[in-house]
C-alpha cells in the first residue's frame, strides 16, 4: 500500500506538470512515450516476444499520425481549413469500429474457443485502433488545433483534464459503490470485480461532475453529450483491457508503475473515452 501511495503521488505531480506546465514539444514527446509504452505492454497480448516490435510499430505509426495533424506545426498546416469535418468522420468511424470489435470480443470471451483469441492479426489491429486514436486525442485536446474541435475551456490543460476527470470519477464511483453495494456482477469471466451497482455509482458521480463543468463551459450541450459518451466508453475500455489480460494470462499489463501495474492499467478507460469525447465534440461543437 505504501508503494502504491508513493507511486500515485508521483504520478499526480507528473500529470499536472505534463498537462499544465510542459512546453508543447515536451508535452508531445511525453504523449508519444505514453502511447509507445502502452504498445510495448500490448505486445504481450499478441505473443510472448512481440513487446519490443509492437512498441516500435506504435512509435512509427504514432509519430506519423501526430506529424500529420494540421495546425500542430504552426503556419505550415494552417491552410487545411476543412480538416475538421473529415477528421470528425474518421474519429467517429474508428470509434464505431472499436466499439463493435470490443463488444463482440467481450461478449464472446467466456467461450474457451472464442474466435479472436488465436488471431494475432486481429489483436494487432485492435491495439492500433486503441492506442493511435488515444494519442491523437491527447494532442488535439491539449493544443486545440484549427477547427477541431470547438474546445469548451480556455486552458489547454483543463481541456484535457476535464474528460480525464470524468473517467477517474467513473472509476472511483464504481469502486466505492461496488465495494459497498455490489451484488450483481456484470461480466464475471472478464472482470469478476465489476458489478451493476458499481457501474451505476460511477455513472452518477461522473454525471454530477459533467453537469457541473458543462454549465460553466462554452457550448454546454455538445460538452454534455461528449461527456456522456466518454463515460459510457470508459467502461468498455476497462473491460476490454481486462479481457486481453485474462486471455494472455497476466494480472497487470506490466510492472512499470510499482503498486499500480503498467501504463495500460492506468489509461485503459482513457484510451476508449478520449477519442469518443473528441469525436462527439467534433460533430456537435
Amino acid at each position: 500500500m505504501k508503494q502504491r501511495i508513493i507511486t500515485g503521488a508521483v504520478l499526480i505531480v507528473l500529470a499536472v506538470l505534463w498537462m499544465f506546465y510542459f512546453p508543447w514539444y515536451a508535452y508531445l514527446a511525453a504523449s508519444v512515450l505514453i502511447a509507445v509504452l502502452g504498445g510495448w505492454e500490448w505486445g504481450q497480448f499478441i505473443s510472448a516476444k512481440a513487446r519490443v516490435a509492437y512498441g516500435a510499430a506504435i512509435l512509427v505509426l504514432g509519430g506519423a499520425a501526430v506529424a500529420l495533424i494540421p495546425g500542430l506545426w504552426g503556419d505550415v498546416h494552417n491552410h487545411y481549413a476543412s480538416f475538421g469535418a473529415p477528421a470528425a468522420v474518421a474519429a467517429v468511424s474508428i470509434a464505431a469500429l472499436w466499439w463493435i470489435l470490443a463488444s463482440v470480443m467481450v461478449l464472446t470471451y467466456p467461450e474457451k474457443s472464442a474466435w479472436w483469441q488465436s488471431s494475432k492479426s486481429l489483436k494487432s489491429v485492435f491495439g492500433v485502433l486503441t492506442l493511435l486514436p488515444f494519442l491523437i486525442s491527447l494532442v488535439i485536446l491539449h493544443t486545440g488545433n484549427g477547427d477541431i474541435p470547438v474546445l469548451p475551456f480556455e486552458s489547454d490543460g483543463l481541456n484535457l483534464l476535464y474528460p480525464m476527470l470524468l473517467v477517474w470519477c467513473a472509476d472511483s464511483g464504481a469502486y466505492f459503490a461496488g465495494k459497498n453495494f455490489g451484488k450483481h456482477h456484470m461480466i464475471p469471466k472478464v472482470s469478476p470485480g465489476k458489478t451493476v451497482e458499481g457501474l451505476a455509482g460511477g455513472i452518477v458521480l461522473s454525471g454530477i461532475v459533467a453537469a457541473a463543468f458543462s454549465l460553466s463551459a462554452e457550448h454546454s450541450l455538445p460538452v454534455l453529450c461528449a461527456s456522456a459518451a466518454a463515460i459510457v466508453f470508459s467502461v468498455m475500455g476497462d473491460l476490454t483491457e481486462s479481457m486481453f489480460k485474462r486471455s494472455a494470462g497476466v494480472k497487470d499489463s506490466s510492472s512499470l508503475l510499482p503498486g499500480h501495474g503498467g501504463v495500460l492499467d492506468r489509461v485503459d478507460s482513457l484510451t476508449a473515452a478520449l477519442p469518443v469525447y473528441l469525436a462527439v465534440l467534433s460533430l456537435l461543437g
